[in-house]
């Protein structure tokens, strides 16, 4: 039995060399840990996100570190239609003609608060950003995902999205979404294309978003988005591959049942 743990693995330095990799959400705590992380590792990093100033800052910080040149593309993905994602799908298979890799970490969180009284816009507002942009984005970037030899998708998922909570609302029902996407897309994707699809929940991490869900929180008992991403260098790396339609938890201890193409699968 393979004993190894997601939490614990331990990426090679250059681990993504020669990838061409895009994270949505991007400017800012998990998304901006992992442009970092996979920048670190050898890739070509496409920051996608709405505030062009925090993608401009990550940018800078992987260029300071002499890493491979990252590239902006701001997306409002709240407000984003089918047609604005071939522009971007257009640009990375004439630069790069591939992608390797797809990580979704944008998210809205919405309202913590009874079904009964939770406003429509919002409701809308999130299924936008969470379920219909991870849709259509996805859908666009198939075709240069099916160029790479070995690509991987990562959704952000989220223990409200496999038991569902009362309070939260459209966030938890679109992670439910999540989860299903994940599923169905591994699934098509498996006997045809080189690509592989897994969810992972970051878990608590000291982000924005957590602060928001839990004001009274400390946010120094929490785990930084840099402490969690050993899980996300492998589902993103070529370690991972074989593993598909797989849900993962990026702070729990997942005992692998056994190694499948030099990767994890996790306990049932």
């Amino acid at each position: 039995m393979d004993t190894r743990f997601i939490g614990d693995y331990q990426a090679p330095g250059d681990l993504l060399a020669g990838r061409v990799i895009l994270v949505t959400g991007a400017g800012d705590g998990i998304g901006k840990a992992a442009s970092l992380a996979f920048a670190r590792c050898g890739a070509t990093v496409i920051l996608v996100g709405r505030t062009t100033a925090k993608l401009e800052a990550v940018y800078d910080q992987i260029s300071a570190q002499g890493w491979p040149e990252a590239v902006i593309q701001p997306v409002d993905l709240g407000g984003a239609s089918e047609e604005d994602y071939q522009p971007l799908a257009a640009a990375i298979d004439a630069e790069f003609g591939r992608l390797d890799g797809l990580l979704h970490n944008a998210s809205e969180l919405g309202q913590r608060t009874p079904i009964a009284n939770y406003h429509a816009s919002t409701w809308h507002k999130v299924m936008q950003v969470n379920v219909n942009a991870q849709f259509l984005l996805t859908k666009a970037l198939l075709p240069v995902l099916e160029k790479s030899p070995d690509a991987s998708i990562v959704l952000t998922s989220s223990s409200v999205g496999r038991t569902g909570r009362a309070f939260w609302g459209a966030y938890a029902v679109s992670k439910f979404a999540t989860e299903g996407f994940c599923q169905v897309l591994a699934g098509e994707l498996a006997e045809t294309t080189n690509i592989r699809v897994n969810c992972l929940n970051p878990g608590a991490t000291r982000t924005r978003m957590r602060a928001a869900a839990y004001p009274a929180e400390d946010p120094r008992i929490l785990k930084t988005p840099e402490e969690i991403m050993p899980a996300y260098l492998y589902l993103m790396g070529p370690d991972s591959c074989g593993v598909n339609g797989r849900s993962f938890d990026a702070q729990e201890a997942l005992a692998a049942r056994q190694t499948v193409a030099g990767g994890l699968t996790p306990k049932d």
